[in-house]
């Protein structure tokens, strides 16, 4: 992680420093890994984890928090997080014959709200097989995720990935300019796209077979989905669609009792020799990884917004951080994020070790 951390460039002149950037970081990050959620709790996790860290990490004098927030804020979030991306794409390379899905999906940071300014808003892009962070940048206030979709996804080689996203990524220049850099896509359409919708749901959906089905149980309800799927080789008008797909969901409250049922419509550019109707139902059930695996985690177990950093670059850093650590952690066989925290908090040397064995 040191050399990852070498990547980003220090925002304090030379003059005065004592402590390097990269060691700087890597006391983030552990610090993060044994839950902590503020710069304060950072500095306290680094005051009290003694020589054995420390010593390791070459300090002689170990940072306080106004050094943690001062310097992440003056960062380069968008550089933290290229250097980040890269070295998680890195260690989930595919293998032969496998094929790496991405979801894509925004999630705003309530606490770093500052008066009548909006929070901060980020734009994720997460491995879908591994749930890691392959990417992260922000959304400025004066646009939106739309184009910074291909911001985000820019530095990725995106040669035979799937890309997942919500309705509002279902755009012509999306589908475009992600076919044209080889990628495939699976994007859920929805009344912004009014005429293409009107078209899926026009299909005759009741004499397709029902070619996939699967139930799942959690959060308190049962859920069934059923998948049909239908070529679509002319007539659409979006870009690449050669498949139009049908999800249908039947929730049961299992306390309660409720029933509630959603249908909802995608297309994709992967042909039916590429893609079954089973793995296209795995690719739309994979796409929810990323608010499951990584926005829930961020939310619940990490309490992201009511942390309240709004100066500079902070709440971007901050988050990156907690991305790396959630990383870090999943590439460890981490199941259990609450858990694995609590583990790490127990014996400081604990992070440093479960970073070496991610890094291996």
């Amino acid at each position: 992680m040191l050399a990852v951390f070498e990547q980003v460039t220090d925002p304090r002149k030379p003059r005065g420093r004592r402590h390097r950037l990269p060691v700087l970081l890597t006391l983030a990050t552990c610090a993060v890994l044994a839950g902590a959620r503020s710069f304060t709790a950072i500095a306290e996790w680094a005051a009290d984890a003694g020589e054995q860290v420390t010593g390791l990490l070459g300090i002689v004098r170990v940072p306080d928090a106004s050094t943690f927030r001062r310097v992440l804020a003056r960062l380069d979030a968008d550089a933290l997080d290229t250097a980040l991306g890269a070295w998680a794409a890195a260690r989930t390379t595919p293998g032969q014959g496998e094929q790496r899905r991405v979801a894509v999906d925004g999630k705003t940071l309530r606490g770093s709200r500052n008066g009548d300014a909006p929070g901060r808003h980020l734009l994720a892009a997460l491995d879908q097989r591994h749930a890691v962070v392959l990417a992260q940048c922000a959304v400025d206030a004066k646009t939106n995720e739309i184009p910074k979709l291909r911001d985000l996804l820019a530095g990725l080689d995106l040669t035979d990935v799937v890309v997942t996203a919500d309705a509002l990524h279902t755009q012509d220049d999306t589908a475009t300019w992600l076919t044209d850099r080889g990628a495939h896509y699976l994007l859920i359409v929805k009344a912004n796209q009014p005429t293409l919708h009107a078209q899926l749901t026009a299909l005759p959906w009741t004499k397709v077979r029902t070619t996939a089905r699967t139930t799942s149980r959690g959060h308190g309800r049962l859920e069934h989905r059923t998948v049909k799927t239908t070529e679509v080789r002319a007539g659409l008008g979006f870009p690449h669609a050669v498949q139009a797909v049908r999800i249908t969901r039947r929730r049961r409250s299992l306390t309660s009792g409720k029933s509630t049922t959603e249908t909802i419509h995608a297309v994709t550019s992967l042909p039916t020799h590429q893609a079954s109707p089973v793995l296209l139902a795995g690719l739309a059930r994979g796409h929810w990884a990323i608010e499951n695996r990584l926005h829930w985690v961020r939310d619940v177990t990490y309490d992201e917004d009511h942390h309240r950093a709004r100066t500079g670059n902070a709440p971007q850093v901050m988050a990156s951080l907690r991305n790396l650590a959630i990383t870090i952690l999943r590439l460890t066989g981490t199941t259990n994020i609450a858990q694995a925290l609590r583990h790490h908090a127990r014996h400081p040397e604990r992070p440093l070790e479960t970073i070496k064995k991610a890094s291996c």
